[in-house]
């Protein structure tokens, strides 16, 4: 005996799009290793593929060269329709990146499309932190001194770095938290 269910296609649709979106992230953790090895580690937290963390390290040649800066990753349930939600959980000193963690990078906010990928995502936050624009800042006070006094600019972000994102603030991070995620 063979017996057939009717789905409601709202509900069908639903099923479908969930399985593209986990598609999707599963597609992009594997192109993460292959791409961003040598500047982040990042991944899923526990089980669930819409909700990732992601340690990104200051590029070389900027002010947050020698720091780890933790990221919060959520995926819209119409991810890649909708763009990720990525906020800093480590304190930043940048024009760009307000008190929140909240990231003023076009892509996230009005230029996304949903061909970009995380290693895109994240590869442009990188170069955010090597290359700020003060011209369309999410803090105006750190915009003004990036701007005027570039020296003093990056003096206060490497002490911010070296306060919060430190080897030892990390260690002491790794030590106690209980939520890993893959490193790669």
């Amino acid at each position: 005996m063979v017996v057939s269910i009717m789905l409601p296609a709202p509900f069908l649709n639903l099923i479908v799009n969930r399985t593209n979106v986990l598609l999707k992230a599963n597609k992009e953790l594997h192109s993460l290793e292959r791409d961003l090895s040598s500047m982040c580690s990042v991944g899923p937290v526990g089980e669930d593929l819409y909700h990732w963390k992601a340690m990104l390290m200051g590029p070389t040649e900027s002010p947050y060269a020698g720091g780890a800066f933790f990221l919060d990753i959520h995926f819209p349930k119409n991810y890649p329709f909708l763009p990720p939600k990525v906020v800093f959980t480590t304190r930043i000193f940048h024009p760009n990146i307000n008190s929140n963690g909240n990231i003023g990078l076009n892509i996230l906010i009005d230029q996304w499309s949903p061909i970009l990928t995380m290693s895109t995502v994240l590869l442009s936050i990188y170069s955010f932190l090597d290359d700020p624009n003060p011209e369309a800042p999410l803090v105006p006070e750190i915009a003004h001194i990036c701007k005027t006094d570039r020296a003093r600019y990056e003096e206060t972000a490497r002490e911010w770095t070296r306060k919060y994102a430190s080897k030892q603030i990390i260690e002491i991070f790794l030590f106690t938290s209980c939520s890993l995620f893959l490193t790669i």
